[in-house]
């Protein structure tokens, strides 16, 4: 039954389920006969009538940052070699630019860090994104310099 209060908004009485034959909504109170969603207390959540639901359409995401720096390793036994066999040219500077044309990282390669296994005998000018300690003075203990990219000293 619809009526109106004093300040004219209309308002619907409350549907009294569970109240007798002639109520309309008696006997299993408009849920049906048998099954789940009869019962008390059951949610099915998340349930699409046997669709896939949505969050097994979509891909998973959790801790994985989408734009991670890919960070690239180096030892200095392989910028060694490298030396040796005259890929890399010791009067320019050593950067990644000049790595990856000489195909030792790929293109997608952003950052690199050189690490010390190994000795090197050249003297030589090369600039990283991270250097380990050993690493820095095994370089600085030859003469050669260092350069830290996007750190200032």
């Amino acid at each position: 039954m619809i009526y109106l209060n004093k300040l004219n908004i209309t308002k619907t009485n409350k549907i009294r389920v569970g109240r007798g034959i002639g109520s309309g909504k008696g006997k299993t109170s408009g849920r049906g006969v048998k099954g789940q969603k009869s019962r008390s207390g059951v949610a099915i959540k998340s349930f699409e009538g046997g669709q896939m639901p949505l969050y097994r359409r979509l891909p998973k995401r959790g801790f994985n940052p989408i734009n991670k720096d890919k960070i690239a390793i180096i030892n200095l036994s392989d910028i060694q070699k490298l030396i040796d066999s005259k890929k890399i040219n010791l009067e320019n500077k050593i950067n990644i630019q000049t790595l990856k044309k000489s195909r030792v990282f790929r293109s997608s390669v952003n950052k690199y860090k050189i690490l010390s296994k190994g000795d090197l005998k050249s003297k030589i000018d090369i600039e990283a994104d991270y250097f380990s300690k050993t690493a820095k003075d095994k370089i600085e203990k030859i003469g050669g310099l260092v350069i830290i990219k996007n750190q200032s000293k």
